[in-house]
């Protein structure tokens, strides 16, 4: 397969029309996924903010007074609160806010982003990504879109790419029933393909000043395999989450 950035995007800003700022930089064809970082979309549907939109509660006091003792430097409370709003769960509140957000993605400070926002100080992560991957769907060619984030993940170190909205295809080839190469059934294996897509289109795309944010991934299939939905894991069946829970840093 191949994978190329889109060249030449502007900035983005509040009302851009993303499918058609694609379409008129590269031919798509309708098999393509075309994968766009969650930057320009939440920049395209107004979720940039200030700080001085979250006046800070007591609770987001208290939380970032928490932090600045842990970190020794001043948090500030209007960024906890962001987090706080952003968010259906506060999973750890130390050594940092690992949080749900109310989509089912879990990542660190609700995925709000301080870096690359000209216009504010926060961008905060699309409301609906999978809503907003169908909205860009509709406007182009490509028949799949992936709308992806970057944060760590858990026993590893760094960050990668992983997808937070999708549309136009399944979120998992789920193997199970098929046979290895030793003709054993396979019971277990859902191959979360979204991410991995991600993570490739995020290795073309790169961090920083790069201004590449969207990512055209050709001549992949997704095979003869079923398909599933399944994507962020069910609360009760999230062990980790569980654990997570009664877990407290010791400092």
């Amino acid at each position: 397969m191949e994978l190329f950035a889109v060249p030449d995007l502007p900035e983005i800003r509040e009302g851009d029309d993303i499918a058609a700022m694609i379409g008129e930089r590269v031919d798509l064809r309708a098999d393509d996924v075309v994968v766009v970082a969650s930057t320009v979309v939440s920049k395209a549907e107004g979720r940039v903010f200030d700080l001085d939109d979250f006046p800070a509660s007591p609770r987001a006091r208290e939380v970032a007074d928490h932090l600045s003792e842990i970190a020794d430097e001043e948090k500030d409370p209007r960024f906890a609160q962001a987090v706080i709003e952003e968010s259906t769960e506060l999973i750890t509140e130390a050594p940092f806010l690992l949080t749900a957000t109310r989509f089912g993605h879990i990542g660190v400070n609700a995925g709000i982003d301080r870096s690359n926002v000209p216009d504010g100080d926060l961008l905060l992560l699309p409301e609906r990504p999978s809503e907003s991957a169908a909205r860009i769907r509709e406007g182009l060619v490509a028949d799949r879109v992936v709308v992806s984030d970057t944060c760590g993940r858990p026993f590893r170190h760094g960050q990668r790419g992983v997808a937070i909205g999708w549309a136009g295809m399944p979120a998992s080839r789920d193997w199970r029933g098929e046979r290895d190469r030793d003709g054993r059934e396979m019971g277990v294996t859902v191959q979360n393909v979204i991410d991995e897509l991600a993570a490739a289109a995020n290795l073309v795309a790169g961090e920083g000043a790069g201004g590449t944010p969207v990512v055209v991934v050709r001549d992949w299939t997704f095979g003869d395999h079923d398909g599933s939905d399944s994507h962020f894991r069910a609360v009760d069946g999230d062990f980790v989450r569980q654990a997570l829970r009664q877990w407290t840093f010791d400092e």
